[in-house]
């Protein structure tokens, strides 16, 4: 039964119940579930019932949203799971609407109530083979119990595709059909994008076998499959793990109505409406039965064959026949014999996974000296501090440590308890999904991805103190800083590259200039750049604020106001605010362009432009009037939401 898994579902498009059952199924038999790009609620990772049953899903989804995507979510996984595309609508990313962003999805997400969300067609440290081998890595010094999965779709190519996963160093490529997805995806994708998983299984296991890597990496595949003999067929095509998402959501209670993107669904599986959760019936055993009938099935299929394991079948589609009485003129004339190709290697070219991916963490700066200088940290949370010599070949500095504080500290560790100062050029990915109480000082440079998914902790980043040249006024930060950082703080004196603090949804950085495309489909935190811009800034910004130092006048030029509004800093409370920012900035960094605005305050707050989303700016003044009128934080939010939710309803005309 591990060897069954459930396809990737999130929380916003089915409901926090049908998860939750299905986690509880896929733990009871030994499978595992995914929870799909939505991040997963804390509370799951502790909950058990007299049964002994855990709502905890064991694959968990990273994104292009990188939504709740944190050291602790990271620590708590089985397996990781890269997603690239889904079978249903390839290359499409996806959006979930404000109104069904209900406070709880929010929290998950770390994101506000009633403001939609968006996920974008591409990850955006993931531009190469290389930068996915990058992610990969990252991902596994975030957790290295975890295996790391590639999650691909159906499509002609995909097997040269799953060959660089592999050389990537995955540990498995999931291959994703057209035929799977709720019903909440568009209806031209799921009828005319895509393939059958049979065409890409097929490609894919051809094509590892014939360069020698099927042995490095699990196969898995999905995309409706119902039965014993679809797993029979994807073994014999050359799956080692099978993915199962439509028919457990039956067996639960779907009836198929196919409006999951209404939040109508008549039976509490596919909505997050309170009301028509209520109707939800399903049971753990009910899906897990399933599952079980599925095995026996598949066993059945499998003595008849006269195979005594999975391993066996794989790939013998020897064992394969094509229907030869195809009667249906359509159909008369295919020829099947490229997807029942064997390849004609030699018996020392595995035909299924044998050995273990090499990730190389033994030769990283974390297992060499980081961890066991650590230790009174780790252990018994006692401060640490240390000066270390740093170059570009340590990647992913920091964040083995900050698995480990995770692990032993859930909330972190107070501020500053862990404090590493750093001298020289840092590799991609320093200071990654560091949690509370890590302080990552360094004095130097860094490469790509500084602080990608910062979850807590502080980096701090200046030239090194012999340097002649104007931090102001050079890049000392490469691309994609900052990227799905959900908590913590990060000041950089100097400028940073492109796409700074994507997906930002509750970090606090200071930055000096960065390049294109910066604060991109940010919905939390703030972000104060002292600097100018580059071009399309804030596209697809929906929560968060973006304050601008604009001396030249131009910002708006180069600012995308299709979801944000500019506006000047006006409330005393807000300018204390900022210039508390500033202070610590230049406290930290010694950065001279903030002690030369600090200097003159009064003079340089009205050269500040706001960038500020329109709906959450105005759900955020719905909050302030329910906390006004005396109501809990929670209550807030709900109030604010349902209030939202009116003011959508009378702008749209409903």
């Amino acid at each position: 039964m591990s060897r069954f898994k459930t396809g990737a579902m999130s929380y916003g498009s089915i409901s926090q119940e049908a998860h939750e059952t299905l986690a509880i199924a896929m733990n009871r038999i030994g499978g595992k579930s995914n929870t799909g790009e939505g991040g997963e609620d804390p509370e799951r990772y502790v909950w058990t019932n007299e049964q002994g049953d855990s709502k905890n899903s064991a694959i968990k989804q990273v994104a292009s949203g990188r939504f709740g995507v944190n050291s602790l979510y990271l620590s708590k996984a089985k397996e990781l799971q890269i997603k690239m595309a889904q079978g249903a609508k390839p290359g499409e990313g996806g959006q979930l609407p404000g109104k069904k962003v209900y406070p709880w999805i929010a929290k998950v997400r770390n994101s506000t109530p009633g403001v939609g969300l968006i996920s974008p067609p591409p990850h955006h440290d993931i531009y190469s083979i290389e930068d996915l081998a990058e992610l990969i890595h990252d991902l596994k010094n975030a957790n290295r119990e975890a295996r790391i999965s590639v999650k691909l779709v159906s499509e002609v190519g995909v097997g040269t595709i799953a060959a660089g996963v592999a050389k990537a160093h995955a540990d498995v490529v999931l291959i994703s059909g057209f035929d799977g997805g709720t019903g909440a995806s568009p209806q031209t994708s799921i009828k005319h994008a895509g393939l059958p998983w049979e065409l890409g299984l097929a490609e894919t296991h051809q094509t590892l076998v014939l360069n020698n890597l099927r042995s490095r990496i699990v196969i898995e595949t999905d995309g409706q499959m119902k039965t014993g003999r679809d797993v029979a067929i994807a073994a014999l095509l050359g799956a080692e793990e099978f993915g199962f998402s439509t028919a457990p959501l039956v067996t639960l209670g779907c009836i198929m109505m196919r409006v999951c993107h209404l939040n109508t669904c008549p039976v509490g599986v596919a909505t997050q409406d309170p009301e028509l959760r209520k109707q939800f019936k399903g049971d753990p055993a009910y899906a897990a039965n399933f599952m079980k009938f599925i095995a026996q099935e598949t066993r059945e299929i499998m003595a008849e064959l006269g195979f005594r394991s999975l391993n066996e079948m794989v790939g013998r589609t020897d064992i394969l026949a094509a229907k030869t009485a195809i009667d249906h003129w359509k159909a008369k004339g295919i020829d099947l014999s490229t997807l029942l190709h064997q390849p004609e290697v030699g018996p020392e070219v595995g035909r299924y996974c044998t050995e273990a991916q090499n990730h190389g963490l033994e030769n990283s700066l974390d297992m060499t000296r980081l961890l066991a200088l650590c230790q009174p940290a780790i252990k018994k949370g006692a401060p640490v501090s240390a000066t270390l010599p740093i170059r570009n070949i340590h990647r992913v500095v920091g964040t083995i440590v900050g698995n480990e504080i995770t692990k032993n500290h859930e909330q972190g560790l107070p501020e500053d308890t862990i404090r590493l100062h750093f001298q020289g050029t840092a590799g991609q990915s320093f200071g990654a999904f560091i949690p509370p109480g890590m302080t990552l000082e360094l004095e130097g440079d860094a490469n790509d991805y500084i602080g990608k998914g910062l979850s807590g902790g502080k980096i701090i980043l200046y030239p090194a103190k012999v340097s002649t040249f104007a931090a102001a006024e050079n890049i000392i930060a490469g691309n994609v800083a900052l990227y799905g950082a959900t908590q913590g703080e990060a000041y950089i004196s100097g400028r940073a590259g492109e796409r700074f603090c994507v997906r930002n949804s509750g970090a606090i950085a200071v930055v000096e200039g960065v390049g294109d495309h910066g604060c991109e489909y940010m919905t939390g935190g703030k972000v104060v750049i002292l600097g100018a811009t580059g071009r399309n800034f804030a596209a697809g910004m929906s929560g968060g604020v973006a304050y601008v130092l604009d001396t030249a006048g131009d910002f708006a030029t180069r600012c995308n106001t299709e979801m944000a509004g500019l506006e000047r800093v006006e409330t005393a409370e807000e300018s204390a605010e900022l210039q508390a920012i500033v202070q610590r900035h230049a406290d930290y960094t010694g950065s001279q362009q903030a002690k030369a605005l600090l200097a003159d305050w009064d003079s340089a707050l009205p050269q500040f432009v706001k960038v500020m989303p329109r709906d959450y700016k105005r759900v955020l003044q719905h909050i302030q009037k329910a906390l006004a009128d005396g109501l809990s934080n929670d209550e807030a939010m709900s109030a604010a939401f349902e209030e939202n939710a009116r003011d959508i309803s009378r702008i749209s005309g409903g």
